[in-house]
């Protein structure tokens, strides 16, 4: 790897990419710390979905922020490990999301202005994949 023929934008964009993924690990601690008072301005629907989203599905969000975040800091890092990591948090996110949109009822929830949010987690998900996967074939990782 020389460090002298990575684009200048690539950090930078690696740089924003961990600032969105650690937006999502702020995003899974402040759900559990959610108390009743924030819980019952929900509306019904909206609580009764957050409160039945099954053990599984929580487990997809937790490791598609964590292993966004590692692959994040590694491709700031240039590792090469930040493929898989990456790939790992594109397959989560792709799991939390056939949850909210096949499973429950976030749909009818949300409606489908309700799909742009989760629209452009897989698109940033899938864009990172390939940053990482065009970073390692150009040997700006190692």
């Amino acid at each position: 790897m020389n460090d002298t023929h990575i684009p200048k934008w690539f950090t930078v964009v690696a740089v924003i990419a961990l600032i969105w993924n650690l937006m999502g690990v702020m995003a899974l601690f402040m759900g559990p710390v959610m108390n009743d008072a924030a819980l019952n301005a929900l509306p019904d629907a909206q609580r009764t979905l957050y409160l039945q989203t099954p053990l599984w599905a929580n487990i997809a969000f937790a490791c598609a922020v964590i292993f966004g975040a590692l692959g994040s800091l590694t491709l700031i890092l240039k590792k090469s490990i930040a493929t898989p990591l990456l790939i790992t948090s594109l397959l989560s996110v792709l799991i939390q999301m056939f949850h909210a949109y096949f499973i429950s009822n976030s749909w009818e929830v949300f409606g489908p202005g309700g799909a742009i949010m989760p629209l452009m987690v897989i698109v940033i998900a899938c864009l990172l994949v390939f940053l990482s996967v065009k970073a390692k074939d150009s040997a700006w990782l190692s």
